[in-house]
C-alpha cells in the first residue's frame, strides 16, 4: 500500500508541474506564420524560461495599462505596436513594471522572470539583449492569440 500511495503521489505531482507550464505549438511550428512586422510599427516579445519554481504564478502582462497577456513558464507571445513610450506591469503581491521606447522597425524582447515574495512569488519583467533573446524564444510555445489576430 506504501508503494501505491509513493507512486500516486508522484503522478499527482507530475501533473500538477505540467499543468503550470505552457501548452501552445512550440515557436518552430508557428515561426512561419508569425507576419511579417508592418513598416510603422514595433513589435514586443514577452517570454518566461520554462522553469518548474512558481509555475502556478501567472499573472497578466499589461502594456500601458492593457492587459496583452500572461507571464506563463516556457511561453512567449508578442504585440505589434506603433511607436511611442510603453511600460509593461505585472502585479502579484507587488506590482513590478519597466518602461521603454519603441521605434518603428524595432523589435524589443521582454522577458518575466520570477522571485520570492512574502506570500507570493514576484513576476518581474525586463528588457532583454535582443542578440540572445531570439535564440531562447525559438526554444518555447507560443501562448498568444491565434496568428490570425495576433498581430495588427
Amino acid at each position: 500500500m506504501n508503494k501505491l500511495f509513493q507512486t500516486l503521489l508522484i503522478s499527482a505531482g507530475a501533473a500538477l508541474l505540467a499543468a503550470g507550464c505552457a501548452s501552445g505549438p512550440q515557436y518552430k511550428e508557428v515561426a512561419s506564420s508569425i507576419p511579417t512586422l508592418a513598416p510603422d510599427y514595433g513589435r514586443v516579445y514577452f517570454f518566461r524560461s520554462d522553469s518548474f519554481g512558481g509555475a502556478a504564478i501567472q499573472p497578466e502582462i499589461k502594456l500601458n495599462d492593457k492587459v496583452v497577456g500572461r507571464s506563463v513558464p516556457g511561453g512567449f507571445f508578442f504585440v505589434d505596436e506603433m511607436p511611442g513610450e510603453y511600460t509593461v506591469s505585472t502585479s502579484t503581491e507587488v506590482k513590478r513594471d519597466i518602461k521603454f521606447t519603441l521605434h518603428a522597425g524595432d523589435t524589443k524582447y521582454v522577458r518575466t522572470t520570477v522571485s520570492m515574495g512574502l506570500l507570493v512569488g514576484h513576476i518581474t519583467p525586463t528588457l532583454d539583449d535582443p542578440e540572445t533573446a531570439p535564440r531562447e524564444v525559438e526554444q518555447l510555445k507560443y501562448t498568444g492569440a491565434p496568428m490570425a489576430t495576433a498581430a495588427k
